[in-house]
């Protein structure tokens, strides 16, 4: 959808022939509607995503026993998040290390052997065949004990499966678990994402940035945040080297700020990019002289007697604290700035 950007506001506030003018004491501030020529932007819907999020599941099953975070909250790289119960884990690791010194004390008791035997075997007190059954059995021995080691490191291993910690630093932004649910290897049991690292993401038709220039500065809006903080200017952005079969659009990556406020994963977002086949002319007037009135929408216009007259408008889209007027309003009328004031004035 074609509409002005914000250099191309064309109600004008103290510009050209002064258009503002705040008349004689007692008058009404008042300002005259102007119209201007300029290059157009065209919106695209985006979306805000998180350049590091994850998602994470347990790999072993048991029941969640201690659940110390909720959604929303700030996290520590390291921080305990879930805690299952491992009982079972812990017993069956405290076997495999009882295993695991039961092999060492075998390996001890088979290394004198073989000591001994070779001894014997110098002094030939014992044939080949028995020298080399000993060694055979030292062999056997310590290899068990370094499958018992392995077995033990596994287990310790595994126990570390039934604490689950934050991968970094970042915010919970779902959980769908509680306290007391049967954790399952591959079950999804929280969110967390890195909110220093936050970028939108737009499908912008081919044709739109074709002709695109690099460092060419354009806007992003967040309707959803507080007036003030819905725009931003931006000079750099990421174009995908893929494209949509089906909709001939790029995938339009552009990184947010660090000091951007109010931002998270999942909002709305528009990205709007200079048009270069478009121009037209357009009035434009600041968005605090609408009145609306239950079904009925308009502005103060002061007549040629300097008064006040309520008249209804159409209104097309807004652009930063600006909206368009499509029908109405003609150029070289003066609208009055202060509607309460105004409103006043007519009664």
């Amino acid at each position: 959808m074609l509409v002005p950007s914000r250099l191309m506001v064309a109600f004008v506030i103290a510009a050209l022939h002064a258009s503002v003018v705040l008349a004689a004491q007692g008058e009404l501030a008042s300002a005259i509607v102007q119209v201007g020529n300029s290059a157009e932007s065209v919106r695209y819907d985006a979306v805000v995503e998180s350049v590091r999020q994850t998602v994470i599941a347990s790999q072993v099953s048991g029941a969640v026993i201690q659940l110390p975070v909720k959604v929303g909250d700030i996290v520590k790289g390291g921080q305990v998040l879930v805690r299952i119960d491992a009982r079972s884990a812990t017993q069956g690791s405290l076997a495999s290390q009882a295993q695991t010194q039961a092999a060492r004390s075998a390996l001890e008791l088979a290394t004198k052997d073989v000591q001994r035997q070779r001894h014997l075997f110098e002094k030939q007190y014992i044939s080949q065949s028995a020298m080399e059954r000993a060694e055979a059995q030292y062999r056997a021995t310590s290899e068990q004990l370094k499958s018992q080691i392995a077995q033990a490191s596994i287990a310790n291993i595994q126990s570390d499966f039934f604490i689950i910690k934050a991968p970094y630093a970042g915010i919970i932004s779902e959980l769908p678990i509680a306290l007391g649910d049967m954790a399952m290897p591959g079950k999804p049991m929280l969110t967390i994402y890195d909110p220093k690292g936050l970028r939108i993401t737009a499908a912008v038709p081919e044709s739109a940035l074709s002709n695109y220039a690099a460092g060419q500065p354009f806007k992003i809006e967040l309707p959803g945040l507080p007036s003030g903080h819905q725009w931003l200017s931006m000079t750099h952005m990421q174009v995908l080297p893929t494209i949509d079969a089906g909709t001939h659009t790029l995938q339009v990556r552009v990184d947010l700020p660090e000091s951007a406020q109010g931002v998270a994963p999942g909002l709305f977002a528009r990205l709007w990019l200079a048009s270069q086949s478009a121009a037209g002319s357009h009035i434009y007037v600041p968005s605090s002289v609408i009145v609306r009135r239950a079904e009925m929408t308009g502005l103060y216009v002061i007549d040629s007697n300097k008064h006040p007259v309520l008249r209804q408008v159409r209104l097309g889209n807004s652009q930063n604290d600006m909206i368009e007027v499509l029908a109405g309003v003609n150029v070289g009328e003066r609208v009055a700035l202060d509607p309460a004031a105004a409103m006043k004035e007519v009664r």
